[in-house]
């Protein structure tokens, strides 16, 4: 019996990934550099100190390159780009189905609490979380299981009755070594990266029903040990 769903933030519950790349790639070009696709794809889904993107730049740049307007300016475009965008299809009536059946309701994300329980207030949606695991909440990060596993702990249920919603490959692999069910849902920088290492695959949560995603993990719990 599934009783708790675990969702991660950026990239599934709000596109916060399209304006971060959007704002890369707009520096990047307006000093006639190029942010390869590659580097970026392996940094979705990890924490913000994993690589370093300032100091690369300055070292493509040049060492007279000003950081801290660059971070100053690049700051506002990406808040101005994230202010933009509506909370992704099927987010809210997944949520309040969840609420009304009785689901637990966690969060893991690899990105700092302020700025995810910020972004969830803002929409309104903080509520629905009966706990929210960020950053500095865990010692390892995405792709290890660290944020899973604490927010299980929390909740007091187990790997084979929770499912995940992630939205990259480095969250997908986090969700499925600590032992969930887990439906990836890409969003438009993370639709061409593989997924294939999820459960199931979503174009959008609007998809399908939550009741028939429960029924599907369910008839799976027995592949989990």
């Amino acid at each position: 019996m599934i009783k708790a769903l675990i969702f991660d933030f950026d990239g599934l519950i709000l596109d916060t990934e399209s304006p971060e790349y959007q704002a890369w790639q707009e520096v990047f070009a307006a000093h006639g550099h190029e942010l390869a696709p590659d580097l970026w794809a392996d940094l979705i889904g990890r924490p913000r100190n994993y690589f370093d993107m300032y100091a690369y730049f300055k070292a493509l740049n040049g060492p007279l390159t000003d950081l801290d307007a660059l971070r100053k300016d690049r700051r506002a475009r990406v808040i101005q780009l994230v202010l933009e965008q509506p909370i992704l299809p099927g987010v809210v009536n997944y949520l309040a189905e969840a609420k009304e059946i009785g689901l637990k309701i966690g969060l893991a994300s690899s990105s700092a609490g302020e700025y995810v329980r910020g972004h969830l207030e803002r929409l309104n949606l903080l509520e629905f979380f009966h706990v929210t695991k960020c950053f500095e909440d865990t010692g390892a990060h995405k792709p290890a299981p660290a944020p899973y596993l604490a927010v299980l702990d929390a909740i007091g249920v187990a790997p084979r009755e929770a499912i995940a919603f992630e939205d990259s490959p480095n969250g997908v692999a986090a969700a499925r070594a600590a032992g969930l069910f887990c439906i990836a849902v890409p969003n438009p920088i993370t639709q061409c990266l593989s997924l294939a290492h999820a459960d199931h695959c979503l174009k959008s949560l609007a998809e399908e029903p939550l009741q028939q995603l429960l029924s599907r993990a369910a008839a799976k719990n027995g592949r989990f040990v």
